[in-house]
């Protein structure tokens, strides 16, 4: 059963997870943490921990790009809760400006797969993944200011899957959330105290309107911790879940360089 799996002390793995964030700032000789604020349950637990690691030396910086305005109060609310200090930084002129200079009325000379913005899907994602790539600058300008480290909000389903953004969100020095299933997010952030309203929001990397991520992927979170953690699935289930992971492997290596 899953929830054998899921008996845990939550409360401590929370104190391990602030301590080991604290070390490895310290082992780099940087002074603090700069973490991704998007209102979702990842980036909350994720902020919530690294204020624990530095009270005084965490940031969190709110990075909208054309996203859902709930996000952003949800994500102000948090960060006033747990007295985080924060920054609000749109970037919905940045990426308009990006998308412009891309003259995408000539974009079919480089591609000729494109004939429709609007209806082509590989266009409509190479779009999307813009915007986790311009917070990832965001977060690095702020980091490299503070001497910070750039704290990552992936979490084990995710970083199975390969179901982020390389140099976008991938682009992180930290992923303190490493070892944690999506529903073992959940339960940490239960333990801690975040809000309800964040930690059952429907998860989203906001990419677009309405992006939901179950529906993307084609399966539940539920589906893919319970494969995760106990090895059961139904069979469409575990080949959905290993064909992502093969194809997206390449996310969590190093560039590959020749040995010769």
């Amino acid at each position: 059963m899953i929830e054998d799996y899921l008996d845990k002390d939550y409360k401590e793995i929370a104190e391990n997870l602030s301590r080991w964030i604290k070390n490895k700032v310290k082992e780099s000789g940087s002074d603090g943490a700069v973490v991704g604020l998007s209102g979702g349950i990842d980036s909350s637990l994720t902020s919530l921990l690294c204020k624990k690691a530095f009270p005084d030396n965490t940031l969190g910086l709110i990075l909208p790009c054309q996203s859902n305005e709930q996000d952003q109060i949800d994500a102000i609310a948090h960060a006033e809760k747990f007295e985080i200090d924060y920054k609000i930084i749109d970037l919905k002129n940045t990426y308009q400006e990006f998308v412009k200079s891309l003259n995408l009325d000539n974009l079919d000379r480089f591609s000729t797969s494109i004939k429709n913005i609007n209806g082509d899907q590989k266009l409509k994602l190479a779009l999307a993944n813009v915007k986790p790539r311009l917070r990832m600058a965001y977060l690095y300008f702020y980091a490299n200011l503070n001497n910070y480290l750039v704290v990552g909000t992936d979490n084990r389903s995710e970083l199975k899957l390969g179901y982020f953004t390389k140099f976008g969100d991938g682009g992180i020095d930290l992923a303190p959330l490493a070892n944690l299933t999506k529903t073992e997010v959940r339960k940490t952030a239960a333990e801690l105290n975040i809000a309800d309203k964040i930690i059952n929001k429907a998860p989203s990397a906001g990419l677009w309107e309405e992006q939901k991520d179950e529906t993307e992927l084609g399966m539940s979170y539920e589906e893919i911790d319970k494969y995760i953690l106990t090895g059961e699935a139904k069979e469409e289930t575990k080949t959905k879940i290993e064909n992502l992971a093969k194809k997206n492997s390449h996310k969590l290596e190093l560039p590959e360089m020749p040995d010769f």
